[in-house]
């Protein structure tokens, strides 16, 4: 089962993603992000590759698609807030993010 975060590890690890574009979700213990991309094509492809690495590390982000954006959310349910896991998926995400905006 995974951990929550504890008070230092949000502190340092948050940092970075929060100043990156993600934010705290309202009432709830999450991160999300909204990501524009050019076109409906290119949104795919970002989920396509999101999920082949979240099926990997069996972390699935909740997600809401229309046409060229993509809205995420990330949150830990075996803990009911944020874990490591999440801070690792997100990071990944923005990687895929960088590489399709």
């Amino acid at each position: 089962m995974a951990a929550r975060l504890s008070d230092d590890e949000r502190a340092q690890k948050l940092r970075p993603l929060l100043a990156g574009g993600w934010a705290l979700a309202s009432g709830r213990d999450a991160i999300e992000r909204s990501f524009v991309f050019d076109s409906f094509t290119s949104a795919f492809a970002f989920m396509a590759a999101v999920a082949l690495h979240a099926e990997k590390m069996d972390h699935h982000p909740e997600w809401f698609n229309v046409y060229n954006r993509v809205d995420v959310t990330l949150s830990t349910h075996d803990c009911q807030g944020l874990s490591a896991r999440d801070i690792a998926l997100a990071a990944h995400i923005d990687r895929v993010a960088s590489k399709l905006l």
